[in-house]
Formats: C-alpha cells, sequence, structure tokens
C-alpha cells in the first residue's frame, strides 16, 4: 500500500512557481502547456517525520503508521493515520486517533486534537508539545497541566501498536502467525 502525503507550499512558494510555468519557453507552446510529470512522486514530497525536525521537534512524536498529511502556510496541519493505535514511551502510553489536528511552530505544536495520554489509568488529552532544548525534553500539555519526557524517546519513529501495552505485541504476534503459517506449508 502506498502512502499519500500532501503538502501544502506557503502561498508565496506557490505562486512563484505558478509563475515560472508562465514565462514563455524557446520550445512549442503545446510543450509549455503540457502537465509536468514527476518521475517518483514519493520522492518530491517531504515525510512528515522530516517536516517535524525541520519545525525543530523530534521525529518520533508521530508513529510510522502515516497515511497522508496537510501542512499549510501558517503551520495549521492534519495527520491521517492508517488506524487508530497506541505507542509506548518508557511508562507513557499514548493513544493516536486516527486523525490529527494541529499547530506547527518552531519547536512546538499547539491546539492539538486526536492524541491522548494515558495518566493514573484515565486517558487525557494532549493539546500541545513544546522542546525545551536546556533540559533536553518534550514538554507535553494537558490542559493547564504538564510532563516533561525525555527528547531521547522521541529520536525514532515508533511502531504503531494496535492495541496499548507495555510490549510490541502485535510485531511478536505477526510474527509467529506468519512462522505457524511457514511451518505448516
Amino acid at each position: 500500500m502506498a502512502i499519500s502525503q500532501k503538502f501544502i507550499y506557503p502561498t508565496s512558494l506557490c505562486i512563484s512557481i505558478s509563475l515560472i510555468f508562465l514565462l514563455p519557453t524557446s520550445s512549442s507552446s503545446a510543450a509549455a502547456s503540457d502537465p509536468v510529470h514527476l518521475s517518483d512522486p514519493a520522492d518530491e514530497i517531504p515525510d512528515v517525520h522530516d517536516i517535524l525536525t525541520a519545525f525543530g521537534l523530534p521525529k518520533g512524536i508521530l508513529p510510522d503508521a502515516v497515511k497522508s498529511y496537510n501542512l499549510s502556510g501558517n503551520g495549521e496541519f492534519t495527520v491521517e493515520l492508517e488506524r487508530t493505535c497506541y505507542v509506548q514511551f518508557e511508562d507513557q502510553l499514548v493513544y493516536y486517533d486516527k486523525l490529527i489536528k494541529g499547530k506547527l511552530s518552531r519547536g512546538s505544536v499547539s491546539g492539538v486534537i486526536g492524541i491522548q495520554a494515558k495518566e493514573f489509568f484515565i486517558w487525557v488529552s494532549v493539546t500541545g508539545m513544546e522542546v525545551d532544548l536546556d533540559s533536553d525534553t518534550v514538554e507535553f500539555h494537558v490542559g493547564a497541566l504538564s510532563k516533561n519526557l525525555p527528547a531521547k524517546l522521541f529520536e525514532k519513529v515508533h511502531h504503531c501498536l494496535k492495541k496499548g501495552s507495555t510490549d510490541d505485541s502485535d510485531a511478536q504476534n505477526q510474527g509467529r502467525r506468519a512462522h505457524v503459517l511457514n511451518d505448516d506449508i
């Protein structure tokens, strides 16, 4: 299954690119009006995790199951995951809804919708995240409260689990099922 990703470029960049295509060329007018075809569109669209690092955020704050994303010129974004999922960050279990929204700015995410963290047996909505370079932590905002986690927990993109657990049981079970099927052949 191919991952379709969308990236909306800032208006000024779009206008500049549009003007380039309107400039006359030495080739025929029919060739100038032909659509531009990219050899491999996946190479031209940045991965959402690379976008996060460009904003000074660790790439691991989103799981690996990203299906598509939109990013507007003002930093507002929507990320669609292949499915709802869970990620375990040491002792912190985090739930990701299929649709995540918010606003990116340098070193922070605000107005987050679609991410929850489990605290003392209850799920609380994460409303924002902020990188603190001095303490090398990521601060997660839950309304007026916040919790700091070491930034190293988010250095890698984590696997998206179907169920909340402290181990990667989904991946282990898939491996066991594949092994059993191969043994039966």
